[in-house]
């Protein structure tokens, strides 16, 4: 900023301290001795963030940011709402949150859609909570949860244990499955006719819950 009047640095200075997220980012990695005046510095802010004015975000492309696996929710939240802050006219809180909630995979989506009516700062605080439970698989992912179901359909015995990138999920034995999607309302019994006549190897000491209780046989078999 050297040669620069007491007007423009004033300018300068002003501008820096206004800055934010990925323009202060921007900013902080020039080389600031090459701006002697206010003109030189708005001529390069103009010529790096050209293409924001060009590509000005509309409702339908915020459905669109998903939530990348690197970032947490808030850094998600951070980056989305920039986005948001950008579009035209400008969006009241209620269709913040909306489009939000429209843009996020169906593991979040599911646990926020009762959050519509909320604050955005609640949505948000909500969402971290959802995070910290798949961490601790406390709460199982929508893709465990439709790959379990679909195991206990096919009846694959035994232990499911699904690897992805943003978590590991231990599942024990079909029972135990059957109860934990059971009480999400994501599957349950079906009526199952026995055999006439029926099999001679039948144990009829035991029964199965995902058959409603029918005898002969129970989910791990």
């Amino acid at each position: 900023m050297r040669g620069a009047g007491r007007k423009d640095e004033l300018l300068m200075v002003y501008f820096s301290q206004s800055l934010s997220g990925t323009v202060l980012e921007w900013y902080n990695c020039q080389d600031h001795g090459r701006w002697y005046t206010w003109d030189d510095l708005a001529q390069a802010f103009d010529r790096h963030f050209q293409y924001n004015i060009e590509i000005v975000p509309d409702r339908l492309s915020l459905t669109k940011i998903e939530k990348n696996p690197s970032e947490s929710f808030m850094e998600y939240d951070f980056r989305w709402r920039e986005q948001a802050t950008r579009v035209n006219p400008p969006m009241e809180e209620r269709e913040m949150v909306e489009y939000f909630l429209q843009a996020l995979k169906p593991t979040y989506f599911g646990h926020l859609i009762s959050a519509i009516g909320k604050s955005f700062k609640g949505v948000v605080k909500m969402g971290g909570m959802v995070e910290k439970g798949l961490k601790s698989s406390k709460i199982m992912s929508y893709s465990a949860i439709k790959e379990t179901t679909q195991a206990i359909q096919n009846g694959i015995g035994g232990v499911i244990v699904k690897k992805k990138k943003e978590d590991v999920t231990i599942v024990d034995s079909r029972s135990c499955l059957f109860q934990r999607l059971r009480q999400l309302d994501m599957l349950r019994p079906i009526k199952s006719k026995l055999l006439n006549p029926p099999p001679m190897n039948l144990d009829y000491s035991v029964s199965c819950e995902y058959c409603s209780g029918t005898l002969g046989h129970d989910m791990e078999k």
